[in-house]
């Protein structure tokens, strides 16, 4: 599968709470009918539902596994080239307060 852009990937988790958010409200106004068939829609409902969550937490659970890897190369990058990097942050902080100074 592609990867998503950050966009895509929020939009994605807001939609799929939605859904989930949904179908629970599903269950809720349907506890009062009765009989095989609005059981076995129950029951169906209540399995998707459960999937669903699942895919949630794993696609949460890898988005956090990924932004703790980036932020663990960023820690070692500025460990193995400390004045580099404080060079860089020198001139972003220079850059910065040009912009702000023109205003």
């Amino acid at each position: 599968m592609a990867e998503l852009s950050i966009e895509q990937r929020d939009k994605l988790v807001a939609e799929l709470r939605q859904v989930i958010s949904d179908a629970e409200d599903l269950i809720k106004l349907g506890a009062d009918a009765s009989g095989d068939d609005a059981l076995g829609l129950r029951k169906r409902l209540q399995q998707h539902m459960s999937e669903a969550r699942l895919k949630l937490l794993e696609f949460q659970a890898g988005a956090a596994d990924r932004a703790r890897a980036a932020a663990h190369s960023a820690d070692d990058y500025v460990h193995e080239n400390p004045w580099r990097s404080i060079a860089m942050g020198a001139g972003l902080g220079l850059l910065l307060g040009m912009l702000i100074g023109r205003r």
